[in-house]
């Protein structure tokens, strides 16, 4: 299974990324934008928007480039917490 995670707290990429692992997923985490952000999105299977620390743009962005089959999920807290529960009612 394969997850991105769109905005968030920079400081905390990390820890999601080993919260996904512990789920048995493979993350990719942009919390700023970056170059290129719809050729390094892929084909995942769930998109999360943390919609407070996310530009507009890169929300977009990411929604434009993705396939039918992947799942899109908004939160408005970043928190670990909130990427628990998200990755509990999905991945359980």
């Amino acid at each position: 299974m394969s997850v991105v995670i769109i905005g968030g707290n920079e400081c905390m990429e990390r820890k999601y990324c080993d919260l996904c692992k512990k789920y048995g997923c493979k993350a990719k985490v942009f919390c700023k934008p970056c170059k290129a952000l719809s050729d390094r999105i892929g084909n995942p299977d769930m998109i999360i928007l943390f919609t407070h620390t996310v530009s507009h743009k890169m929300v977009r962005c990411a929604l434009a480039n993705v396939g039918d089959d992947t799942q899109i999920v908004r939160c408005h807290t970043s928190s670990i917490a909130s990427l628990k529960n998200i990755l509990q009612e999905n991945y359980s």
